[in-house]
């Protein structure tokens, strides 16, 4: 009978505890996601580099021999940077979150930088994909006002492979964008 009465008189237990499980258990679904994204960004920008960097092509115009490399056009050579510098910045971000895993930052600041530096990426790897878009639209249609012909019809492998790059680059963009939204998120809550 004593016992009964005594689990009548305890205390319920603290709530505090089941909701720090609870924001513990988020906070390591978020920084999972978090680093999903982030090697998928990682992945995908240097696998578009590389691409994009070992990507050329010869070919013959009357007697001269005419070829088409990345390093040759200033819009390419910016969409290689833009995803070298995302590629970077991605890699440390993701040391840094794995080195934090135990840890649980509650600043709203520290979220803040994170989406900044989020946001700068996002931007950087659009215009990176925006400059070797234009410059792929050229190659391939020409420009008949500036007396700019076609060139992809002489260098359809070139051109090819570039669009293999610029469409890996462009789904680094939406996976970074994700990973901004999603830190975004993470700061307004």
């Amino acid at each position: 009978m004593a016992d009964v009465k005594d689990s009548f008189m305890m205390e319920p237990k603290s709530s505090t505890t089941t909701i720090t499980s609870s924001s513990q258990k988020h906070h390591r679904t978020f920084l999972m996601v978090q680093n999903i994204l982030r090697i998928f960004v990682i992945v995908l920008t240097a696998v578009s580099i590389v691409v994009m960097v070992t990507n050329n092509q010869s070919f013959m115009v009357i007697t001269f021999q005419i070829e088409a490399h990345f390093y040759y056009s200033s819009s390419l050579k910016f969409f290689v940077a833009a995803n070298g510098v995302v590629c970077f910045l991605s890699v440390l971000r993701l040391i840094i979150n794995l080195l934090m895993r135990k840890q649980t930052p509650q600043r709203k600041d520290y979220y803040f930088y994170i989406f900044l530096l989020d946001l700068v990426m996002t931007v950087l790897l659009i215009a990176g994909c925006a400059a070797a878009t234009a410059v792929g639209y050229v190659g391939q249609y020409g420009e008949k006002r500036m007396g700019w012909s076609a060139i992809c019809n002489h260098v359809q492998k070139f051109c090819k492979t570039n669009l293999v790059s610029l469409l890996l680059s462009y789904l680094a963009f939406f996976a970074n964008l994700g990973l901004t939204i999603l830190i975004a998120y993470k700061c307004t809550s």
